[in-house]
């Protein structure tokens, strides 16, 4: 019984849903990217407000978390770069069982570890857009005072 939910997962994990599955990350990745720069720059934006002294304590948080995030894209960039070109073991008609193997171990973890960060990066993404609109509330509500 055992063998036969390996020999499933092994199939499921072939070169063309490998290959599928990275470009996919690659391209999250890069989309991500992209999206941090906007977030940067609008916390940028919104500086004054945000090391208001109500503010100033979540939004350190808010931007050590951005960079570090930044980091880790740049790196998962990298890495998913370098396993996608590493997919010719798979699709090279050579039976080289041990190193299959160890690429789909590869790619699982990637996929585990790529979808927590999407994960914590959505989380992030949501917090910074609480924290403007919030700010962007206070300060319509003090325009409409004076």
């Amino acid at each position: 019984m055992k063998t036969l939910k390996n020999r499933k997962y092994v199939e499921w994990l072939n070169a063309d849903i490998m290959h599928e599955a990275s470009r996919n990350w690659l391209s999250e990745l890069r989309f991500i990217k992209d999206e941090q720069q906007f977030l940067s720059n609008l916390i940028k934006s919104y500086t004054l407000q945000l090391i208001d002294a109500s503010h100033f304590a979540e939004s350190k948080k808010i931007v050590e978390t951005l960079e570090a995030l930044q980091k880790k894209n740049k790196k998962y960039i990298e890495t998913v770069k370098t396993h996608e070109n590493e997919l010719l073991i798979m699709v090279d008609g050579i039976d080289q069982l041990q190193e299959e193997e160890a690429y789909r171990n590869k790619h699982r973890t990637l996929l585990v570890n790529i979808n927590y960060y999407f994960k914590e990066y959505r989380k992030l993404k949501k917090q910074v857009f609480r924290t403007i609109e919030d700010i962007m509330k206070h300060e319509k509500q003090k325009r409409l005072l004076q």
